[in-house]
């Protein structure tokens, strides 16, 4: 028997160790090169690794949810002559729906809402193409993960194979006064793209000092501004929502403050400033927080920012963002819209040594030349590695940031 081990490769950025997120194939299966194999994760991305080789499948290094280092044999394959290799396969996103022979046996867990779903990029990208809510469907893979029989069977049973799946049910008996108690507990693996943010999280708040800095802002003239150019926007012109307004601000404040554009590297207390502005947006997604990065913000205006941010927006809720769109920012913003809160302290988004949040935007009564007006108020805070920038530096970029957005003509003019 030949043999021919198809080691994990370096997927860039440095990653050391992947995580196995979708399977597609099994032991003593046949497959033709560039059938997709599997789909591993990284801290940025997913990527769908295709079969070098024709050959039979005599190893496989994991299952979904392990994690495996780069280098390690992924697969090894019997590469014999007299292997046959039949047609191939189509890849796992142009599979033809075909109906299972039966519902899974093995209860499930019906997902609620958009944020439960877990489904590989490639189950998306075909629940996309045929306009399909992946809500919709009861996921029977681990932790509830929708797999693409489940989304075969949906398919083939005219949308109604949701009604085919037992719902997981919760345990309860009754106490002593006749009432009901709940017992039961669901435990679920600390997988994919959640694993992910609590891994990244985890290192920022253990190694980073943080301190949080929070300044309310009078956005009523650029409120007024931001009214005028939607109404007045061509068509080919995307909406203006307020983020592009703040990155606009954070390109003139990190021009003052460059040591908040910054990252720093503790292990060789080395600081690296940078002339470029790569803003990371964090962005809920239904697969949880991911930071898609705006390159070169300091080449921008604000309608390319709009633009950027509804195209990268899309791509992370989809998974479709490359590994350079999910990588490389130097500060970042985030923003949680209308439930923005009035304070929030957001936690740095490591090796970076600053990240800005703007919150809820409301209308309050304020004082003004002794007056009572109401005015639309907004706090940002922001929050800064102590070790790199200074409480009073922080303070400073911030009131800057407050200066620009409450004159909106200083976003548009010469340094200020």
């Amino acid at each position: 028997m030949a043999v021919f081990n198809f080691l994990l490769p370096d997927l860039g950025e440095g990653v050391v160790t992947s995580e196995i997120v979708e399977l597609n194939v099994k032991v003593d299966q046949v497959v033709a090169e560039d059938d997709v194999l599997i789909a591993m994760m990284t801290d940025k991305a997913t990527v769908e690794l295709p079969s070098p080789v024709d050959g039979k499948i005599t190893k496989i290094a994991g299952g979904i949810g392990d994690v495996i280092n780069v280098g390690e044999i992924l697969f090894s394959f019997d590469v014999s002559d007299e292997t046959e290799i039949s047609s191939p396969p189509a890849k796992t996103a142009d599979i033809a729906p075909t109906l299972p022979a039966k519902a899974p046996e093995k209860p499930v867990i019906a997902q609620q809402n958009s944020n439960d779903i877990l489904a590989s990029p490639s189950l998306r990208r075909r629940a996309a193409d045929a306009d399909i809510d992946l809500s919709l469907i009861v996921g029977s893979g681990p932790a509830g993960r929708l797999t693409h029989a489940d989304l075969d069977g949906f398919i083939a049973s005219g949308g109604t194979y949701i009604s085919q799946v037992q719902h997981q049910s919760f345990s309860s008996e009754t106490n002593t006064t006749g009432k009901i108690i709940k017992t039961g507990i669901n435990e679920f693996p600390m997988r994919g793209v959640r694993r992910k943010i609590a891994e990244a999280m985890e290192i920022s708040k253990l190694h980073i000092p943080h301190y949080t800095y929070v300044e309310e802002v009078d956005l009523t003239d650029l409120e007024k501004l931001r009214g005028q150019l939607n109404a007045e926007r061509s068509d080919s012109q995307p909406k203006l929502t307020l983020l592009p307004f703040m990155m606009q601000a954070i390109v003139k404040a990190v021009a003052k403050f460059p040591e908040c554009n910054a990252h720093y590297d503790a292990k060789n207390q080395m600081i690296k400033q940078f002339e470029a502005v790569h803003i990371g947006m964090a962005a809920n997604t239904p697969n949880g927080l991911m930071v898609p990065v705006i390159k070169h913000a300091e080449a921008m205006d604000i309608w390319d920012y709009a633009a950027k941010i509804s195209e990268l927006a899309e791509k992370a809720r989809n998974l479709t963002a490359s590994r350079d769109e999910m990588s490389g920012s130097t500060i970042t913003i985030t923003s949680l819209g209308k439930m923005g809160g009035i304070v929030t302290t957001p936690i740095i988004n490591a090796p970076e040594v600053c990240i800005i949040g703007n919150n809820k935007l409301v209308e309050r009564a304020m004082v003004i030349n002794g007056e009572i007006v109401i005015r639309k108020m907004m706090n940002i805070s922001a929050s800064f590695d102590h070790r790199i920038v200074d409480g009073y530096e922080g303070a400073q970029m911030v009131q800057y940031i407050k200066s620009l957005l409450e004159v909106p003509a200083t976003l548009f003019m010469g340094d200020v």
